[in-house]
């Protein structure tokens, strides 16, 4: 083999043509502005990141779209799951970097850009769908949907992904397939119910009795506490967690729902602490995401303050909006509000703890203790 049939460093990243991709609006007007080279080398990056969060989604969407998962195959989910959360990690700190273009070194190429935007990132949107955000819970853009700002051929592109089965979708078919929620004469839903009623009713009369208590303490407290009542009759009445979901407040069924719960309660016995990883995995890409447009939001306050953004938008004001609402993964959140003490859990029957060790098995064949 020659030299020239090795393969080279160069050749092989394409470098000729991804350094030939960094052109200046700035010096095609005939008015170099410096620091365009670094908005467009931060812009490209982010760009190269989110191409391979998409390579990750799109592994993570085949795997999880299956009817039956084996075990394995659920590890290697979580670990390009958790691999994502890191490449959140590496785009937040790039924020920094850009930041050490001041507004006034911005200006002297901003309006070079008009009228191109950020919210014109193709493939982040791409990640949005895939992930499975809900298009009703997205903030209008200009009084538009999210589309309307993209070409033709890129809002088709957006909108069939997000008629496509989605990892939301995936993970909720997952949950309602996990073993355990009943088993045998073990009924998870009514001992925890149960166990719940009896928790609360014991607030309750602590808060009665409690003697350092004036009325309107007392009042106050019970009210509170009755809040509490209703949030846990919103789960326990299926006709009220359904009505919710049609308002789309919820968004697993209850069936996962209650199994998301028993993974998260009994986090600690070995068959659930894969699926577990897997569920926080999912909440820390939520949070990864929301905490880049929060700091995104931040810093574009700080760079153009309270002008309209190029694209036409509010700009910081958009951002802080849509990382309140821009979550997939909601139910998961909540999920935390239904928790009890560790000492308070349901004790699990013998032949139910022997069950969730490292597996299981059904006739023949060894299944994974969740989502199988």
């Amino acid at each position: 083999m020659s030299d020239d049939d090795r393969l080279y460093y160069w050749d092989y990243l394409g470098l000729d043509r991804l350094l030939d991709t960094q052109h200046l609006e700035s010096e095609q007007a005939g008015r170099p502005a410096h620091d365009e080279m670094l908005f467009i080398v931060i812009h490209q990056a982010y760009e190269l990141w989110f191409k391979q969060i998409l390579w990750e989604l799109e592994a993570v969407n085949t795997t999880m779209s299956q009817p039956h998962i084996a075990e394995r195959e659920l590890s290697q989910v979580v670990q390009r799951l958790e691999r994502i959360t890191e490449i959140q990690r590496v785009l937040l700190a790039q924020l920094p970097v850009l930041e050490t273009m001041t507004p006034l070194d911005f200006l002297d190429f901003r309006e070079f850009l008009v009228p191109a935007s950020g919210f014109q990132s193709v493939q982040f949107r791409l990640i949005e769908n895939k992930l499975g955000i809900d298009p009703d819970h997205r903030p209008l853009i200009n009084q538009q949907p999210y589309t309307a700002v993209l070409s033709d051929r890129h809002a088709e592109q957006i909108k069939a992904a997000a008629e496509e089965p989605s990892l939301l979708s995936h993970v909720e078919h997952w949950l309602e397939r996990t073993p355990f929620v009943q088993w045998g004469d073990f009924d998870f839903w009514s001992e925890y119910r149960t166990t719940v009623d009896a928790m609360l009713e014991r607030e309750a009369r602590i808060i009665r009795e409690n003697p350092s208590l004036d009325e309107q303490g007392r009042a106050e407290q019970l009210a509170a506490h009755d809040s509490t009542v209703q949030t846990f009759a919103t789960v326990f009445d299926r006709d009220r967690y359904e009505d919710l979901r049609g308002k789309r407040e919820r968004q697993f069924s209850h069936e996962a729902f209650v199994a998301a719960l028993l993974i998260t309660l009994y986090r600690d016995e070995p068959a659930f602490q894969m699926p577990h990883r897997l569920l926080t995995a999912l909440v820390d890409i939520d949070e990864g995401f929301t905490a880049w447009r929060q700091r995104h939001a931040l810093m574009v306050h700080r760079m153009i303050g309270s002008k309209i953004g190029t694209g036409g938008t509010s700009g910081h004001r958009y951002l802080q909006k849509a990382a309140e609402r821009n979550k997939a993964f909601r139910d998961l959140y909540d999920l935390a509000t239904y928790c009890i003490p560790r000492h308070q859990l349901p004790e699990l029957p013998p032949e139910v703890q022997q069950q969730l060790g490292f597996r299981f098995h059904t006739g023949s064949d060894e299944t994974p203790a969740a989502g199988s």
